[in-house]
């Protein structure tokens, strides 16, 4: 909590408002007493508009204090977009969250951070490729954000740990709904690393269609660059490219994810976005470089000697994609 005490955690539970409409009442209102005061025609006056569904102000405190003692007990912080520790990047979008939940510890403002999103249902091919683009960006100092969602997202959280990277996920549920139920190891590892999980929902709220799509501006709006590895054309990925442009952020899609023949796999959706002007990422090499930093020159021997301690992760992926035991 920071020294707004709970005022901004209580707009961002004030409904019949988006989340724009928050940004704005957090902009201008400075103490709890001003909030309880407004009535609906004069927060109609600030915002501009109408309200479709006004609030019990009583009932929303309560919330939030509800809220606040739960995040104490669970190790859940969070932080208002008002406060210095908001990720200043995220704070540059539209319809930045008013509030972030957040377990562990934010990234560090100072270093970029890589976003990797893709299909559930990713080729041989994409799973090989996102393991090592996340492994080198990793060795290279950068953390890649993703979605702990499976496939694409999974593995490329996966090739970034075993760099000893922080990693950082942002989920479409409360910080305790991890979802899937079996990246909950993955998410465990996510903190060990000295990264994050991160939500604009509350504790205890449950993923849904709807909280998906919405987290992906997140993902982005957190990261310098996006690089969507393989998508089909319908697909939650390029929901996420969609933000990335709209934010301005660079937007790349990996090799693999542009190969059109042979394959079962649909890749229509990376396909188009190459065609359409992305950039196309072959190797985590391509990474520093597109961003001008300066590397190690024995980079690639520490991939090599790395191999090995990353050999039984990727094959974990792999086996997980395949739905095979081993």
């Amino acid at each position: 909590m920071d020294s707004r005490g709970l005022l901004d955690l209580i707009i961002s539970l004030l409904p019949g408002i988006n989340t724009a409409d928050r940004i704005k009442l957090i902009g201008m209102i400075n103490h709890e007493e001003e909030l309880y005061l407004l009535t609906q025609r004069q927060t109609e006056e600030l915002l501009g508009r109408k309200i479709k569904k006004y609030w019990e102000i009583n009932d929303i405190r309560d919330r939030a204090d509800r809220i606040d003692t739960i995040c104490g007990m669970r190790s859940i912080k969070w932080v208002s977009w008002a406060d210095a520790g908001y990720p200043p990047l995220l704070r540059e979008i539209y319809d930045a969250p008013a509030v972030i939940y957040y377990k562990g510890s934010l990234p560090n403002p100072e270093k970029p951070l890589l976003g990797m999103v893709g299909t559930r249902k990713p080729s041989p091919e994409a799973v090989s490729q996102a393991y090592k683009l996340a492994f080198g960006a990793g060795k290279d100092g950068i953390s890649v954000v993703s979605g702990l969602a499976a496939g694409i997202d999974a593995v490329s959280h996966r090739g970034n740990l075993v760099s000893c990277a922080a990693g950082y996920a942002v989920l479409g549920s409360g910080i305790d709904e991890v979802y899937p139920s079996s990246n909950r190891p993955l998410a465990k590892r996510i903190l060990d690393s000295g990264g994050a999980l991160i939500s604009e929902y509350p504790p205890g709220v449950r993923p849904s269609k709807w909280t998906f799509p919405a987290r992906n501006r997140i993902i982005s709006g957190l990261c310098r660059s996006v690089i969507i590895v393989e998508a089909p054309q319908r697909s939650g990925a390029l929901i996420t490219a969609a933000f990335a442009l709209e934010q301005g952020r660079e937007l790349w899609v990996a090799s693999s994810g542009c190969l059109q023949s042979g394959s079962m796999f649909d890749r229509s959706g990376t396909i188009n976005l190459a065609r359409d002007g992305a950039e196309i990422i072959y190797s985590a090499r391509d990474i520093p470089e597109k961003w001008n930093m300066k590397i190690a020159d024995n980079n690639e021997n520490v991939l090599v000697s790395a191999r090995d301690s990353g050999k039984r992760e990727i094959v974990s992926s792999m086996a997980d994609f395949l739905k095979i035991e081993i």
